[in-house]
């Protein structure tokens, strides 16, 4: 009779459900955020750069259609993230403008951890948009760390 081969254990035993539910919660959770910080950090650069994030320039520059944009920004406003003015665009409240400055530290610190590590800036910053959404706080903590002893 033939073995059947074991299978090679990649990181150690299957996860205890919970440990695994809260794990795939986390991801899910952070997808649900994703939109949202994608969204603020944008308006910020937008107000930034010209004085006007208005909701033709989010959608284009997000690469979705005008009414996802409309509908995501209504959402920021239910969020208390944004204001819009008729005729003006939107704006960030004060809890936006704090938002937007923590996904853009967090993004930097993602693009300086794989520049660091040899990839090439254009992949480094394609790679952080995903990438700074997931990531923990203390992962972070441990890349900003990493960064500062100089790799």
């Amino acid at each position: 009779m033939a073995s059947i081969p074991s299978r090679p254990a990649v990181h150690g035993a299957l996860p205890a459900e919970p440990t695994q539910a809260s794990r795939f919660g986390k991801a899910r959770s952070a997808q649900s955020s994703a939109l949202l910080e994608d969204y603020v950090e944008l308006i910020s650069d937008l107000l930034n750069d010209g004085g006007e994030a208005r909701p033709t320039d989010i959608a284009r520059r997000l690469g979705v259609a005008h009414a996802t944009a409309i509908k995501t920004i209504g959402r920021l406003k239910r969020e208390g993230l944004a204001v819009a003015k008729p005729y003006r665009g939107v704006f960030l409240t004060e809890a936006g403008e704090t938002l937007a400055a923590r996904v853009r530290a967090r993004h930097r610190v993602v693009v300086d951890l794989l520049l660091a590590v040899g990839v090439p800036l254009e992949a480094a910053e394609a790679d952080a948009e995903g990438i700074e959404h997931h990531v923990s706080d203390v992962t972070l903590a441990a890349f900003a760390t990493f960064l500062k002893r100089g790799g």
